[in-house]
C-alpha cells in the first residue's frame, strides 16, 4: 500500500446559501405542490403549502401527513389546517420511508445533486425546478416504483423482552 502526500483541491461553494423546498403530494393522482424559500425553515412555508392545497378547491377531505419535525408540528400549522378543514396526521419519529414526499425528493436529488457542481445558486435552483417540473414525465417509471401505498404492516408482531 502506498500513500501520497499531495494536496488535492475540490471545488466547494463558499458560504451557506439556503434553498428549502416544501412539497405536498396527492397520494392518489400523484399531483405535486411545492413552496420554496431562501431563509430559515419555519412554519410559514408549511402554512403556504396548506393555502396552496386549499386553493385547489378539492371536494374530498384532505389529510396532510407531516413528519415530526418541530416546525410543522406547531399550533400555527395545526390551527390553519383546522380552519381549512384539513386533517393533520403525524408520522412516527424516524420514519422517512413512510413519507411519500421524501420519496419524491429522492428522485429529484439523484439527477440534480449527486456528483454535480453548480457555479451559481441560480443554476442549482433552476436544476431543482426543472426536475420537479418533469418529475411525472421524465422520471415516471422511477416514481411509480417509489410512490406505492403498500406498506408492511406489523399488526400481529410480538416484541421480545430484552
Amino acid at each position: 500500500m502506498r500513500w501520497c502526500f499531495t494536496r488535492v483541491f475540490i471545488r466547494a461553494p463558499a458560504g451557506r446559501q439556503r434553498f428549502n423546498v416544501w412539497g405536498a403530494l396527492n397520494a392518489i393522482t400523484p399531483a405535486l405542490v411545492r413552496v420554496t424559500n431562501d431563509t430559515y425553515i419555519t412554519a410559514c412555508p408549511g402554512c403556504a403549502v396548506l393555502h396552496r392545497l386549499a386553493a385547489l378547491h378539492l371536494t374530498v377531505p384532505i389529510t396532510v401527513v407531516l413528519d415530526k419535525a418541530r416546525y410543522p408540528q406547531c399550533h400555527l400549522v395545526e390551527a390553519l389546517a383546522a380552519s381549512l378543514q384539513s386533517e393533520v396526521l403525524y408520522l412516527p419519529a424516524y420514519s422517512p420511508n413512510l413519507n411519500l414526499i421524501d420519496r419524491v425528493g429522492k428522485v429529484v436529488k439523484k439527477p440534480c445533486l449527486y456528483s454535480t457542481d453548480y457555479a451559481h445558486v441560480a443554476d442549482f435552483k433552476h436544476a431543482i425546478f426543472t426536475c420537479w417540473s418533469h418529475a411525472h414525465t421524465t422520471y415516471q417509471q422511477e416514481l411509480d416504483s417509489l410512490l406505492t401505498l403498500r406498506f408492511q404492516s406489523f399488526k400481529k408482531s410480538q416484541v421480545m423482552a430484552g
